[in-house]
């Protein structure tokens, strides 16, 4: 059994919010492999199904975004689930927007739900960071990712969160390699072909010719003088 938890804050007025990515891959993976309805347990919405062969909880906590260890290890001690079991979808300011990493264990960078996990059950669980990009200060962070994705993010936000419900069973079945190549590969534009010239449709064009020289040698001599 696998326990998926994406990160964000509850409530319509953050739903779109840059912060909460984490929730959306869920969703996105909760609609696309026909798990159960979102029903409120562990201060969190939870969802089950199977991805694969392997059984799987999706969990978004409702805690908001500083307290989401409360409702992680509340749910890995139910299920008896040890961190490596876990997998945790969370933004992450330095990934350029559209951009997804794997990352098994490591600090937590300051990012305030990853803190709070660390505090309750260790580093030691796998990370799908989804890149959001950065606003280029750090007093400018906390107002960017409380703001909501720009209209001109949609298109690759949609292409994304897609790609990452295909291609979750290779997660949950421990194949990060698998599961990112896929979303890559799914992210990726298709490439364009060259274009080649136009085929002449008319009668192909003569090659120029030089006359033939066809005076006497006593001609040519006489021109010599001329």
């Amino acid at each position: 059994m696998k326990l998926f938890a994406g990160l964000g804050n509850p409530g319509a007025k953050y739903a779109g919010n840059r912060h909460n990515i984490g929730f959306m891959a869920l969703d996105a993976i909760q609609r696309a492999n026909g798990f159960t309805p979102w029903r409120a347990k562990f201060q969190a919405e939870v969802s089950e199904g199977t991805l694969g062969s392997e059984k799987v909880i999706l969990l978004k906590p409702l805690t908001f975004m500083n307290l989401s260890g409360q409702s992680v290890s509340a749910a890995a001690r139910f299920y008896k689930l040890s961190p490596a079991d876990l997998v945790v979808f969370h933004d992450e300011l330095d990934l350029a927007p559209g951009k997804m990493r794997l990352k098994q264990g490591g600090g937590h960078a300051g990012h305030n739900g990853l803190r709070s996990i660390h505090d309750h059950i260790g580093p030691d669980y796998a990370r799908v960071r989804l890149g959001i990009g950065h606003p280029g200060h750090k007093d400018r962070v906390a107002g960017y990712v409380l703001s909501d994705f720009a209209k001109a993010d949609q298109d690759w936000l949609e292409d994304q969160m897609r790609a990452i419900a295909k291609a979750a069973p290779a997660l949950a079945a421990g194949d990060g390699a698998r599961f990112s190549n896929l979303v890559a590969q799914q992210m990726t534009p298709p490439a364009k072909t060259p274009r080649t010239a136009a085929p002449q449709t008319g009668p192909a064009p003569m090659p120029e010719t030089v006359p033939a020289d066809t005076r006497t040698p006593l001609q040519k001599l006489m021109d010599r003088f001329r």
